[in-house]
């Protein structure tokens, strides 16, 4: 399973109910997530990014992942 499609899947079941897209944007550990879900409902930008960064923390940790860019948007 590509990198990509394993941070894909672990940031849906962080966000069921949310979309989620992950891009490979290098080298296959640069990535870019774009998250939209209610949990963001009322949360400033840096617990938006603490919640998307927390089930993915051990690939940034492990090397895994080398970057992590974030777009988080609230739904309703």
């Amino acid at each position: 399973m590509a990198l990509k499609d394993q941070v894909q899947d672990l940031l849906q079941a962080a966000f069921p109910g949310g979309e989620v897209s992950v891009v490979d944007f290098g080298g296959g550990d640069h990535l870019a997530a774009h998250v939209r879900s209610p949990q963001f409902q009322g949360l400033p930008l840096i617990a938006q990014h603490k919640l998307v960064y927390a089930p993915v923390q051990h690939l940034i940790d492990t090397g895994e992942v080398h970057a992590l860019k974030i777009k988080t948007e609230a739904s309703t």
